[in-house]
């Protein structure tokens, strides 16, 4: 499933609040996974390790993803582009859409004997702090993010060992996410940009945001790991750190990318990959629940 590679699609920006190319679609799709007894429990290439740390990845979205809309939606008023509040509203559906859905797969990871409940505690914590920075500093903080999920999302799409690496009961939700991660990779930068954020807000937030990302990532994946320590073997853990973060490692091919944030004049789309988008959103939607199939708007509250 999902095999793809594109060459690039070179865009012209223009002086609307919106960059992201025309031919992106930026609407909502409830998808209605389901997990039951089919996941293997080490669903990430039989990895212990790997499975733990996207499990983790996992529970930071749906409170991840609401503090993103909130910082978004705090400056929806001040958006003078009608493309762009048109995205703003397609922003804020599929990031409910995908709250929804790793809700259902938290569920199953809680229902392992994960401490599922614990760790979204300790994560709002970390949001409530958060959210005393002042409005546009908490919507950089969203732009880094989503600068982070874009080309994780990328990644995904473009290397067919990662989607692989998954256990078919899993690869469609992750897949799905990737899309639209990609489509509305560039919401929040254009929001920022347009209520006049700062060159230094949005590189030092990068900073910040990657290394609290890194910390809260390994922590749940440590306790998961601690639940589940009859399980637990160097080799497994050595081998996937260093599919990871050696040679051209999951994480470590990302660097590049991460890096060009900095660059002055930067933007989420000067990597167009509408063309990889249009292919494998084709293929996910035979993976639609019936309920499903004419389409869902619900949003976060």
């Amino acid at each position: 499933m999902l095999s793809t590679k594109t060459a690039p699609n070179p865009i012209t920006l223009d002086n609307r609040g919106s960059k992201t190319p025309d031919n992106v679609d930026i609407k909502a799709q409830r998808m209605g996974f389901e997990f039951d007894e089919q996941v293997p429990q080490y669903w990430m290439e039989e990895s212990p390790f790997f499975s733990h740390l996207m499990n983790a990845l996992s529970v930071l979205f749906p409170q991840g993803e609401q503090f993103f809309v909130d910082s978004v939606r705090a400056f929806r008023d001040q958006i003078d582009d009608p493309k762009l509040k048109a995205e703003v509203r397609g922003f804020i559906g599929q990031e409910a859409m995908h709250s929804l859905e790793h809700m259902a797969m938290n569920q199953h990871v809680r229902d392992r004997g994960m401490p599922v409940d614990e760790m979204e505690k300790q994560l709002n914590v970390v949001l409530d702090v958060a959210k005393l920075l002042p409005k546009r500093h908490q919507l950089a903080i969203t732009c880094a993010l989503e600068h982070i999920t874009a080309m994780m999302a990328d990644m995904l799409l473009e290397r067919d060992d990662v989607r692989e690496g998954m256990h078919e009961t899993m690869r469609p939700l992750w897949a799905w996410h990737a899309i639209e991660e990609t489509e509305h990779k560039a919401v929040a930068y254009d929001v920022f940009q347009q209520v006049g954020g700062t060159y230094a807000e949005r590189t030092f937030y990068l900073i910040f945001s990657t290394a609290a990302l890194g910390v809260m990532a390994s922590y749940f994946t440590g306790r998961m790991m601690l639940n589940d320590a009859k399980r637990f073997s160097i080799t497994d853990t050595g081998k996937s750190l260093w599919r990871m973060w050696g040679k051209n490692g999951t994480f470590s091919s990302l660097i590049p990318t991460w890096f060009g944030y900095f660059k002055p004049g930067y933007h989420p789309w000067d990597n167009d990959n509408s063309e990889l988008i249009a292919r494998f959103k084709a293929e996910i939607q035979a993976y639609i629940a019936p309920e499903y199939q004419n389409g869902n708007r619900k949003t976060l509250q």
